[in-house]
């Protein structure tokens, strides 16, 4: 029978294991450091929790869950895999009156969609969110912008730029377009300018009914980006989208105070197609154009009033794309030497010295080493050796009769190939400090 895996997933090897678990510890630092704390949540979401939340192309994308027994003859469901992280932190917040506010979390787990696979586009694949709930302030986004600008500098990323746009600023544009019955489908089709360029978009927008002349004047409204532009835009917007531009004004600002200035840009167009963004919207691309977005966030002030009708709570989050930073990170060379988990290998002589084999093992796993044995005795000292190499070990330890009988262990190096014979005490402090260095 040929075995396969289902489209758009993955099998993560130890090797690939050990490279993505190493940038996650790094992310996990950095969000610690600005004070987020951890939260996990279930795979599965009840299907009510998810739809609604993300547009009509965003549901169209949810993977449903048959109901059990009868209904499963209907076709009907109930249950969904998560879509995201960001609706299910605001159903905690929801259920959870008793957070101390502001809420500050991060979140890495995997989250699916009926996506058309792509380099770098899976349709399991892993968010690292940080979000902020209770905060209106601006300094909540910007704080937002700089986790993001951290997180990439401390994986080696120094070529990328962080856009940034307001919701309403976009709501304003089609306004002056004289189109606001169009807004959806106007953010829409924006947000796939990078996708299908400015005529892809033009005709796109001509489908759903914009007439040219709107269409001419979002492209006007659209111009420039950065300072310039939004300069533009206060003065062609008025007072209309005079309070979005003064948010976002104080996102850039406070963002500078923290050492981002250089590598943000107001961009006009940036969309961000989910529905549920209220205020400032942002997102990370590397300047070499090579992927697309590796993260991606925005304000969503109404998210947790849809699960309590009771609470209105601010919040605003980002979150990081591992699985198109893991492509590039390989692709650049940027992952350096990953080391395996194993450091020593103890071998055994045979049934005789399986004991102090295990003494010995069990020695250094005290100690801290990650360490291994041969599990079956009597194998060729070769044989195990060559494993020792397979698995990346960097240390034999080898009990033979000699050694057993001097009260000593053997231990080799099988980088440089030196060979020390040692007590057991001696040898397993080598090791320790073999590996700090």
């Amino acid at each position: 029978m040929a075995v396969f895996l289902p489209k758009g997933t993955r099998d993560f090897l130890p090797a690939q294991m050990n490279a993505r678990l190493a940038v996650i510890g790094k992310l996990r630092e950095v969000f610690a450091r600005f004070g987020f704390e951890p939260l996990e949540t279930p795979a599965l979401e009840r299907i009510e929790t998810l739809t609604g939340k993300y547009g009509d192309e965003g549901d169209k994308l949810i993977f449903r869950i048959l109901k059990r027994g009868e209904g499963s003859d209907r076709g009907e469901t109930d249950l969904a895999l998560r879509y995201d992280l960001t609706v299910p932190l605001a159903r905690v917040v929801a259920m959870n009156n008793d957070l101390v506010m502001p809420f500050k979390r991060y979140q890495i787990q995997p989250v699916w969609r009926a996506d058309r696979p792509q380099r770098g586009r899976f349709r399991e694949f892993y968010q690292c969110d940080c979000d902020i709930v209770g905060c209106k302030d601006m300094s909540a986004d910007a704080e937002c912008v700089a986790v993001v600008h951290e997180s990439l500098l401390a994986l080696g990323f120094t070529d990328f730029t962080i856009r940034l746009n307001h919701r309403a600023i976009l709501r304003a544009i089609v306004t002056a377009a004289g189109v606001p019955e169009r807004e959806g489908a106007v953010l829409v089709a924006v947000d796939k300018l990078d996708k299908i360029g400015r005529d892809g978009v033009s005709a796109e927008l001509l489908a759903k009914g914009v007439p040219q002349a709107s269409i001419d004047t979002l492209w006007t409204l659209f111009e420039g980006r950065g300072e310039a532009a939004l300069d533009h835009l206060a003065g062609a917007l008025g007072e209309v989208g005079a309070k979005a531009i003064a948010e976002l004004r104080d996102v850039l600002r406070f963002a500078r105070a923290m050492g981002v200035g250089e590598r943000l840009s107001f961009e006009p167009t940036l969309a961000r197609g989910l529905d549920y963004y209220t205020g400032p919207v942002f997102e990370t691309v590397l300047n070499d154009g090579s992927v697309g977005s590796v993260s991606g966030g925005g304000r969503y002030d109404g998210l947790v009033g849809m699960f309590s009708e009771k609470r209105e709570v601010p919040a605003v989050g980002v979150a990081l794309g591992l699985e198109r930073l893991m492509v590039i990170l390989e692709e650049r060379k940027m992952l350096g030497d990953v080391r395996p988990t194993t450091t020593a290998l103890v071998t055994v002589f045979d049934e005789s010295l399986r004991e102090a084999s295990l003494t010995a093992v069990t020695a250094l796993r005290a100690a801290g080493v990650a360490a291994q044995i041969t599990l079956d005795a009597g194998g060729k000292l070769g044989k195990q050796l060559k494993r020792a190499n397979e698995i990346g070990a960097r240390f034999a330890l080898v009990i033979g009769p000699e050694e057993a009988q001097a009260g000593i262990v053997n231990l080799k190096d099988l980088v440089s190939g030196e060979q020390h014979k040692l007590a057991l005490a001696e040898a397993v402090a080598f090791v320790v400090a073999a590996t700090r260095r």
